[in-house]
């Protein structure tokens, strides 16, 4: 986690405190409020989108914008252009996390300063959008440093909070019930091969367990074994992860 690099808060005890809050409502719609309440606290900004893109199978143009959430002012206080054509490319084509600054020309009606902030797996783009009233001055650059520091911890966990959406749109009534420990185990195994740590099978289960709701009682119950041995491989687990506690292990597991 990189939030501490800016010396200005390092050791802020509330920058932690919003930064669990925001981490434990991965997934929930307050989601991005607790990001703007953040971001906010750092960099004034007005508002803050939050939306994923899927490019086409030629990753040539954009084939769908999903958007994972919003807060601020409404919608309607920023009417911002389409991105220009150099901009979109550089989304598509690109390898490591971008900033885009977009400012708005003087005396320009309607429009807002904007920063976004994207990363990329695959075909898909996680794109945070900063904005900031046109009346207002443009980002600075000490400012844009720190949203790109704080892009390293924000963005997998936007990337965490589609990936729980998603789960969540296909349990909707109506719907065949998905295996959820099946879907966190696939996730587990591909962030597990990523960081090319190896785990027991019954640590991985306990892991896995406990991403998708159980508690160590219940965990306990289904492996025929004590609540002691739970914690046990509990512990051995975020050892090799290099994290502690349960809290440790989500944290670990939205990229952080």
């Amino acid at each position: 986690m990189k939030l501490t690099d800016s010396r200005t808060h390092h050791h802020d005890p509330l920058l932690y405190l919003q930064l669990g809050a925001l981490v434990a409502s991965t997934g929930d719609q307050g989601f991005a409020e607790q990001m703007f309440e953040l971001v906010s606290g750092l960099v004034p900004i007005h508002r803050l989108d939050l939306s994923e893109w899927t490019l086409d199978s030629e990753q040539t143009r954009i084939h769908q914008v999903k958007v994972l959430g919003n807060a601020g002012y409404p919608a309607a206080v920023t009417t911002t252009r389409p991105l220009r054509h150099p901009l979109l490319q550089s989304i598509m084509r690109m390898e490591d996390p971008l900033l885009i600054q977009i400012n708005t020309p003087v005396n320009a009606e309607g429009d807002a300063h904007q920063c976004k902030l994207v990363s990329r797996s695959g075909n898909r783009r996680w794109v945070i959008c900063c904005y900031r009233q046109p009346t207002q001055r443009a980002f600075s650059l000490a400012e844009l440093s720190l949203l790109k520091t704080l892009s390293d911890t924000l963005l997998p966990l936007v990337e965490h909070h589609a990936q729980l959406l998603q789960v969540a749109g296909l349990r909707r009534p109506g719907r065949e019930l998905p295996d959820e420990a099946g879907t966190m185990r696939q996730l587990f195994g591909d962030r597990l091969e990523q960081e090319g740590i190896r785990l027991s099978s019954r640590e991985q289960e306990v892991c896995i367990g406990l991403l998708t709701g159980d508690t160590v009682p219940q965990l306990a119950l289904r492996l025929n074994v004590k609540n002691s041995s739970i914690e046990t491989y509990l512990k051995r687990a975020t050892a090799k992860l290099g994290v502690s506690g349960r809290h440790g292990l989500a944290r670990w597991m939205a990229g952080n």
